[in-house]
Order: structure tokens, then C-alpha cells, then sequence
């Protein structure tokens, strides 16, 4: 029993330097698909970019299918935690949290152009690839369900007799994603401080006495 303990911290620091191999290989493929798409990235590029073996990448991945999932599954993952901390950290009302999200998604961590690139090249490949179609709904259905129940919230708090949260949900979500869109193909013309002023105009707009387009109401 004194033996296996002692092999404990040895296996955590093989397994802590697995992850970070593991970690290292996703960046570089966010990074290659970012400047070459699907088609122009291979292992090769991949490995020597993260500074590896392309025995490496095969060791970790077996194949550049799993390394892209296993790409699309990280940045999913880091889209989802994002979101739910924001809306854990944000202030109690539905107003704040909802303009938590809009905060959230011109972030420098998120809204960044290789991420943003990356994006884009899953989404057009999502339709015919039914692994990046199901990890691509799973994330837009959560986020989905908390934007319209905030909205939701927002019309009840503020007695918006006429307001369909659906509607309001559903065209915040689309502006947020031609407003990406725009970050990465015109960049010099939309920054994210102007994409994050754009989604707040759109809220004051339907949400009045909730918002600015600067942000939520104090």
C-alpha cells in the first residue's frame, strides 16, 4: 500500500502533463484551421506548430477527424462554462444577467478572430458531419434555453404586453452571430466595443426601461 501511495503524485504529474500535451495540440489546431480552414490543415502542421511528433498528435488523437472534434468539443465546452459563470456572477435580476451574456460574448477570451474562424469553419461543416452538427445544437440548444428564459423574465418584470421573448431571443442571438461575422471579415471597421454598443441599442430598443446601449439600467 506504501508503494502505490507513493506512485500517486508521479501519475498525477504523467497525467497533468498528458492534458497539457493534449491542450498544447487543440491550441495549435485552433491556430491552423484559423489560417487554413479544414482542407489546409494536416497532422504535420499541427505537430510542429505545438512543437511535437506527429507520432504525438497520432499517440493523443489517432486520427485529424478526432483531433477536429475533439477541437469543436473544447471550444463548446469553453463557450458553456463561460455562460453559466457569467450568469452565476451576475447581478440578481434577469436584466443583469441578460446583459451579462451580451457582455460575455465581445470578450477578448471569446471574441477572438482564430476562435471566431474556427467557429465559422464547424458551423459550415456542421450540415453534412452529424458529430459537429450534435456537439454545435447541444451548445446552441442550453445557451438557447437560458437567453429565452431571461427574455422571458425581462417581459414579465417590465409588463412588455406586447413583446414575444421568442422573437426578442432569437434575434439577439442571430445579431450576435452576424455581428462575429463582421468582427472576423471587418475587422477594421467593427471592433467588439462596437458589436457589444449594437446589441445593447437592439435591447433598449425592445426593453426600454431596462436597458441602454450602453448597458443595463441601474
Amino acid at each position: 500500500m506504501k508503494r502505490n501511495a507513493a506512485q500517486h503524485p508521479p501519475l498525477r504529474r504523467r497525467q497533468a502533463a498528458k492534458e497539457q500535451r493534449r491542450l498544447q495540440l487543440i491550441k495549435a489546431t485552433i491556430d491552423a484551421v484559423a489560417r487554413r480552414g479544414f482542407a489546409g490543415t494536416n497532422i504535420s502542421d499541427v505537430a510542429r506548430a505545438a512543437g511535437m511528433s506527429q507520432g504525438m498528435v497520432n499517440l493523443h488523437f489517432e486520427s485529424k477527424e478526432k483531433l477536429l472534434v475533439e477541437t469543436l468539443r473544447f471550444l463548446a465546452d469553453e463557450y458553456k462554462s463561460a455562460w453559466e459563470t457569467a450568469l452565476e456572477r451576475a447581478g440578481p435580476t434577469a436584466a443583469k444577467k441578460l446583459a451579462q451574456l451580451v457582455e460575455l460574448d465581445f470578450t477578448p477570451a471569446l471574441c477572438d478572430r482564430r476562435k471566431l474562424a474556427v467557429w465559422f469553419a464547424f458551423w459550415g461543416e456542421a450540415r453534412s458531419r452529424p458529430t459537429y452538427l450534435r456537439l454545435c445544437k447541444q451548445r446552441d440548444q442550453e445557451y438557447d434555453e437560458a437567453l429565452h428564459g431571461l427574455c422571458r423574465q425581462v417581459i414579465v418584470e417590465g409588463r412588455y404586453k406586447h413583446a414575444d421573448a421568442d422573437v426578442i431571443a432569437s434575434s439577439l442571438a442571430a445579431l450576435t452571430d452576424g455581428l462575429w461575422m463582421d468582427i472576423l471579415i471587418s475587422h477594421r471597421s467593427m471592433s467588439a466595443s462596437r458589436a457589444r454598443r449594437i446589441s445593447f441599442a437592439y435591447l433598449a430598443n425592445v426593453f426600454p426601461g431596462h436597458f441602454t446601449d450602453e448597458g443595463v439600467v441601474a
